[in-house]
């Protein structure tokens, strides 16, 4: 199966199975057509489609821990899945082959990206609120939260680990879901930190682009390349 393909994805179940297989799953439309779960998602899954509560909105949590994959704004500030097979070739493309704090020990990060990134590291799993508490963000605080959190997750250094949602007296769930940040190498734990290093980021983008290629036979190699930047 490709993204070129007709498919629908109309359960939790499937979904997973889409992420599995296609490994790269991107949550909205995008430059690429067809590249994204929106795109495929089955009639009533898609939020405000249904009374339901439980439609893929809902199921990113769960999925995140079923499958034990990647999610964040991976793909040009915009949301993706990735399998936990790829996530450590596409972490060591985008991070160039740096650990976080060798990237700022060469100037390549700032400083309000390090205070950010050592705060999350030093209390991951943490609600993206009491991250913003924890670290003063806010109107009357320190600037930029939006945008630096954005940022490390494209350079993969962070990513959302669940989401948590408020529960009425009737224990049902209601609301946004609230994001939860972790560090991939908490989040997948050793074999994250023993794999993500182990071929040169050239060697790791390669096998990236080849694995996107055959997934979107539709999209020719200039614009794969160019949504992976």
């Amino acid at each position: 199966m490709t993204f070129a393909d007709d498919f629908t994805v109309g359960s939790m179940q499937d979904m997973t199975d889409l992420i599995g297989e296609m490994g790269f799953v991107p949550f909205f439309k995008n430059d690429i057509e067809g590249f994204s779960l929106e795109e495929h998602i089955a009639p009533g899954c898609w939020y405000g489609e249904s009374d339901s509560f439980w439609d893929a909105w809902e199921w990113k949590g769960p999925v995140i821990r079923q499958i034990k994959c990647a999610y964040g704004k991976f793909l040009r500030s915009k949301a993706m899945y990735v399998s936990g097979e790829w996530f450590s070739d596409f972490a060591n493309f985008r991070r160039d082959g740096y650990d976080f704090d060798a990237r700022y020990d060469d100037g390549l990060a700032s400083f309000y990206d390090k205070e950010m990134y050592d705060l999350l590291d030093e209390n991951a799993p943490v609600l993206s609120k009491t991250l913003k508490q924890t670290g003063n963000y806010g109107v009357n605080g320190r600037k930029g939260f939006d945008g630096i959190i954005t940022r490390l997750q494209k350079q993969c250094y962070v990513l959302i680990s669940d989401f948590r949602y408020a529960s009425g007296k009737d224990g049902k769930q209601y609301g946004w879901g609230i994001a939860e940040y972790s560090t991939p190498e908490k989040f997948f734990g050793k074999n994250f930190a023993r794999s993500v290093y182990k071929r040169t980021p050239q060697e790791s983008y390669e096998r990236v682009l080849k694995r996107l290629c055959e997934v979107l036979p539709q999209a020719d190699e200039t614009r794969i390349r160019r949504i992976l930047r």
